[in-house]
């Protein structure tokens, strides 16, 4: 009974999450300079009657309960939507383009740990300081170089596509990964019972993995939901400067073009992912530490 009912505040709170995601875009969208007039309504090429169609959508736009309401009662029963921009429904816009930022920041998102992990658990956990030296300067410089020049600068080697995507999602992650992942490693490296552990001459290995490795797991657990939300920042504005045709470049050609339902679906789909990602990870961490007080 007690994991349904943690279930199900999982559940609300990251339907609530997207709910409110989608209001508040609606919401500022309205205070954005250029709010209220269209691009289409400066076409000399279009029609009377097009015209007509386009005021008669602005003024139902211009009250954010009212054009809310209206779209979670099409959302509900499967209706996302078109694209006044695109001229093309929402489903299928967002449809073709989750599978290339998923890849992006699915590979990012592995390699940024990856390195993290292991510059981060052994620089926090070795005696000598010259890998955590070694992780923290690499940390440093990275963190000092923003992801737009990241972007660029993979941009002039001549990378291209999601793969340059997904290596710029992971040198931006690595930074802010790493350092927390060796502040964490040694935290739990000076605790009594690993100090007691190595002064009875314990092979380190074991040490690491049966005594310290399971104390900072459900921390890494939380920080690996924070990290999806950390990657998707970071893959919106490289997309656009590595001319990717993912979520990313879509949000910022919706936000140019001021495409309210294409921008409140986005604003639902990411947000809705972000705590899906957060949930799960704080579902796993609980479990973790269950299980390890269990077994002691």
């Amino acid at each position: 009974m007690r994991v349904c009912t943690a279930m199900w505040k999982l559940i609300t709170r990251t339907l609530l999450i997207g709910l409110i995601g989608g209001f508040a875009t609606a919401t500022l969208v309205r205070i954005a300079p250029g709010y209220g007039m269209s691009d289409e309504q400066l076409d000399a090429r279009r029609t009377e009657a097009n015209l007509r169609s386009v005021e008669t959508r602005l003024a139902r736009e211009r009250s954010v309960l009212r054009y809310y309401g209206a779209f979670l009662f099409n959302y509900a029963r499967g209706d996302w939507g078109e694209s006044p921009l695109f001229q093309r429904p929402v489903r299928t816009l967002i449809a073709e383009r989750t599978a290339v930022t998923l890849t992006a920041v699915l590979f990012g998102l592995s390699t940024g740990w990856a390195f993290a992990l292991a510059f981060g658990v052994f620089g926090g956990f070795l005696p000598t300081a010259a890998f955590a030296g070694l992780a923290r300067s690499s940390a440093l410089l990275l963190q000092c170089t923003p992801a737009v020049v990241v972007g660029l600068l993979l941009l002039s080697s001549g990378a291209r596509g999601p793969f340059a995507c997904a290596i710029a999602v992971g040198l931006v992650l690595y930074p802010r990964l790493v350092l927390y992942v060796i502040n964490l490693t040694r935290e739990a490296t000076a605790m009594p019972h690993v100090l007691t552990a190595r002064a009875k001459g314990l092979v380190s290995r074991l040490v690491l993995f049966r005594h310290v490795l399971p104390v900072i797991v459900p921390e890494l657990l939380a920080l690996a939901g924070i990290s999806v939300s950390m990657a998707l920042s970071v893959a919106i504005p490289l997309e656009m400067i590595l001319d990717i045709p993912g979520l990313g470049q879509l949000t910022w050609q919706a936000a140019l073009g001021r495409d309210m339902n294409l921008l409140v679906n986005l604003t639902m789909f990411i947000s809705l992912a972000v705590s899906i990602s957060n949930a799960a990870a704080e579902w796993t961490a609980a479990r973790w530490s269950r299980v390890e007080a269990g077994t002691r």
